[in-house]
Formats: structure tokens, C-alpha cells, sequence
């Protein structure tokens, strides 16, 4: 499973400035890259994992914004595809997460 979190947060003042950089660490520390400025997405084993992370978005989204995610399976997600400007570009491998048990 891919969990995608797509975000629009207000940077007017030093205070949304803070919690939007806020949001976006505390995506990175969740293990979340950047696909695009303000889209992040994570690799997770299984939906139960997909879940825990969905629930830790939740507990750390801003008082003001518009915050979206989004599961979607590993072949959803290989099917993306991907150009810049008119060029068709290779899209990079994530990289091999191993899960110990």
C-alpha cells in the first residue's frame, strides 16, 4: 500500500509559515518523501500499517488548510505516470523497505 497526503496550508503569516513547516517534518520524521511540493507518500506493508499512519496525519493537522489522503495499492501506484513539461521522464524505484518481525 502507498499512502499519498496531499496538502494546501496558508503561508501569509510567521505563524501558518510554522505550522505548515511543522506538518511537513512531522511527515518526514513519519517516514514520508516528497513526491511533489505538497504531495508526500510512504511505502506501508499492509492497510493496518497504511492505517497507523493515516491516524498519525490526523493527530498532527493544522488548525487551518485543506489536508488529503490517500491509499492507494503498490500496482496503482506503478501505473502513475509521469512527464515533465511535454518529456515522459523515468520515474525513480522507491526504495526496499524490510520489515522485521
Amino acid at each position: 500500500m502507498w499512502v499519498l497526503v496531499f496538502f494546501d496550508l496558508p503561508t501569509e503569516t510567521r505563524m501558518d509559515r510554522k505550522r505548515a513547516t511543522r506538518f511537513r517534518k512531522d511527515l518526514l520524521d513519519d517516514g514520508f518523501t516528497m513526491f511533489q511540493f505538497s504531495i508526500y507518500m510512504r511505502f506501508c506493508a499492509s492497510r493496518e500499517n497504511a492505517d497507523v499512519h493515516t491516524k498519525r496525519i490526523k493527530r498532527a493537522l493544522p488548525n487551518q488548510g485543506k489536508v488529503g489522503v490517500m491509499q492507494i495499492t503498490d500496482k496503482q501506484f506503478g501505473m502513475i505516470e509521469l512527464f515533465h513539461g511535454q518529456k515522459e521522464i523515468q520515474k525513480e524505484t522507491p526504495n526496499q523497505q524490510l520489515e522485521l518481525f
